[in-house]
């Protein structure tokens, strides 16, 4: 299939999705729920074969990856309702990511979407895990995601070289999520009220102290 008749494929495919909302919307037509997942999945598949038939363009590779995990996404809504509200947003979230780190290996000049893409696939992962971790387990697994994703960066090969700085927020950002654990929480717990009584002794010692003796 050529290029214009790709592009031609895919205007029809977004005109005739934009006319079924647009009449659904207004109550003219009540379209089918098991079509949303076909119109966007068809319209992931095309974007997928612009950059498969042209590398350059590696652009296509996110709104593909967009529209594919969005058609997952509403299936799952239909068919697994259960494993959708569990699961979905990480599907959706990794689904998002998987389609930067694509872009990357697709060109290596654009090392910046390994960022967004270790973001998305950590948020994608928390957001699964929510249900069964605490608040501050999710801060370490989120602070953690982030980290190796900026040290990874760092070892990746990039036209311009090792990014170097990454190494940096990367140290910063494990040495967070290795001190939010339970221990460092149980020993906050004594820290902070110690702190306070402190600071309380510390006030009531400058007053007596600067009081002006008779």
């Amino acid at each position: 299939m050529r290029r214009f008749e790709v592009r031609v494929v895919g205007g029809i495919l977004l005109i005739a999705a934009g006319a079924l909302f647009l009449l659904q919307n207004l109550g003219v037509l009540v379209v089918s729920a098991y079509l949303w997942p076909l119109l966007f999945g068809a319209g992931g598949v095309i974007f997928l074969y612009v950059f498969l038939a042209n590398r350059a363009h590696w652009w296509a590779v996110i709104p593909g990856f967009v529209l594919l995990s969005l058609a997952v996404l509403m299936a799952l809504d239909r068919l697994a309702p259960q494993i959708g509200e569990t699961w979905g947003g990480t599907l959706f979230l990794g689904g998002i990511g998987l389609g930067f780190w694509a872009v990357y290996f697709a060109n290596r000049e654009q090392w910046w979407a390994v960022i967004p893409g270790g973001v998305l696939l950590t948020i994608g992962l928390v957001a699964g895990l929510s249900s069964s971790l605490e608040g501050i387990e999710i801060g370490r697994f989120f602070f953690l995601g982030l980290g190796l994703t900026f040290g990874l960066l760092s070892f990746l090969p990039t036209p311009e070289g090792r990014m170097k700085w990454a190494l940096i927020p990367a140290v910063v950002l494990l040495a967070i999520g290795l001190l939010i654990t339970t221990a460092a929480t149980a020993v906050l717990n004594y820290l902070g009220p110690a702190a306070l009584i402190l600071a309380g002794l510390y006030l009531i010692i400058r007053t007596f102290g600067s009081r002006p003796s008779r």
